[in-house]
């Protein structure tokens, strides 16, 4: 938005026709549309394009925690913006800011667009020397919105606007009807993969390192590592086997403590130390789709949760895998905080850097589905697909109405 209120466009084809955006009321509004969630303490950058303002690329990072780290930041995120930009087709005519952060105790929202009013300014600066300027930079915070470019009182004033209560927006309508919804905050989907606390983390920890003292040395063992790999994807499948024959009553953080009773502490410790060997790794990305798609993220969501203490780096592997997952099966914005916490476990971990890129840049994931799933055919070329049930004539009608609820299932 200009302080002409120059009308953007959305993009057309997540939600089908164009829906233009004329006022920073209605930017503020389509924001959790954008990016599939809620953004907490965060920058989110939208690059447009054209004289209509048509949406482009957008990018997420969190927020500095100190004034410090402004300037190299606005710096890194408007290089980022526009030279992807330039790389997926064409350079950006505009690009929409905005800076998400709730108050802290004590704190006015007032004061939050206050405080961050001068990093706001230097990505201006930043993105106005790569000669793009950003036509609109908002501040939203503790249920209000403040414009950084817009200076009438009269539309923005000092206080600020309130935003527009949930589903009751032009964007919002669109966004139902396509059958599109906004995945909760960002902080709810970290934490369904941040670690356990509490006595269970302990327990988790003892087991762990239980567990390390018998299996490491045999994944170092040429002589043994085959042995011990195939022990951790047999191990894997019972455990989407148990997942998948007790589905949880409802989604969200009920589902997540379901799913972690099903789990035994020595059970998580063998996969989550398993899951090291970047080959078993490779095997388990297999999973990715149809009936093994919803048990696997179950399954690697619960053994993110259990990289507790020391062990915490080893989170990089399940998150990597829960991030292919979701990105395979079309949850990107969960794909996509789910491959940034596998990096702020291990930042040279190589998949999920790839992946990370990957789909931050849009790429189509039918082509690693395919690579997958020829390297399956030609490692087990005579097998058929593990079965995540027991044989039809063992199960009693209960199972399989339970099985066929489930398969296919976003948990």
């Amino acid at each position: 938005m200009t302080k002409n209120h120059e009308p953007i466009k959305s993009p057309q084809s997540p939600i089908g026709p164009q829906i233009t955006l004329r006022s920073p009321a209605e930017l503020a509004d389509a924001l959790p549309y954008m990016v599939g969630f809620h953004p907490n303490d965060s920058l989110v950058m939208v690059a447009v394009h054209g004289e209509g303002g048509r949406f482009g690329g957008r990018l997420r990072v969190g927020l500095p925690t100190t004034a410090a780290e402004w300037e190299d930041t606005a710096r890194q995120v408007a290089d980022c913006l526009v030279r992807g930009s330039e790389r997926r087709g064409g350079k950006p005519d505009g690009i929409v800011l905005f800076l998400c952060q709730d108050p802290e105790e004590g704190e006015s929202a007032q004061r939050v667009m206050t405080r961050l009013r001068p990093f706001a300014q230097r990505i201006r600066l930043a993105c106005g020397g790569l000669d793009v300027p950003v036509l609109e930079a908002l501040c939203i915070s503790g249920g209000r919105y403040w414009s950084y470019c817009c200076p009438d009182i009269r539309c923005c004033p000092a206080e600020g606007n309130p935003l527009a209560a949930p589903g009751t927006s032009v964007m919002a309508a669109a966004a139902t009807y396509a059958g599109l919804h906004v995945r909760g905050t960002l902080k709810e989907i970290e934490n369904r993969l941040a670690p356990l606390r509490g006595p269970v983390a302990e327990e988790q920890v003892r087991a762990l390192d239980r567990t390390a003292v018998g299996l490491v040395p045999r994944i170092l063992d040429g002589t043994t590592r085959e042995e011990a790999g195939a022990e951790t994807l047999t191990l894997a499948r019972t455990l989407m086997r148990r997942l998948t024959l007790a589905p949880p009553a409802e989604g969200g953080p009920p589902a997540d403590d379901w799913d972690d009773a099903l789990l035994g502490n020595e059970e998580a410790a063998a996969l989550i130390l398993g899951l090291q060997d970047r080959e078993i790794r490779d095997i388990a990305a297999e999973w990715m789709e149809d009936e093994e798609a919803a048990p696997a993220l179950r399954l690697w969501r619960a053994l993110a949760r259990r990289c507790v203490g020391a062990y915490g780096e080893h989170a990089a592997a399940p998150l990597t895998l829960a991030g292919w997952v979701s990105w395979s099966t079309g949850d990107e914005p969960t794909a996509r905080i789910a491959l940034s916490l596998a990096l702020r476990a291990d930042a040279e971990y190589r998949f999920a850097q790839l992946l990370h890129r990957a789909c931050n840049e849009g790429i189509d994931p039918e082509g690693l589905r395919h690579c997958l799933r020829e390297e399956r055919r030609r490692r087990e070329p005579r097998r058929k697909r593990p079965s995540l049930s027991r044989p039809a004539g063992r199960r009693s009608k209960t199972s399989r109405r339970n099985t066929r609820r489930t398969a296919g299932s976003e948990q």
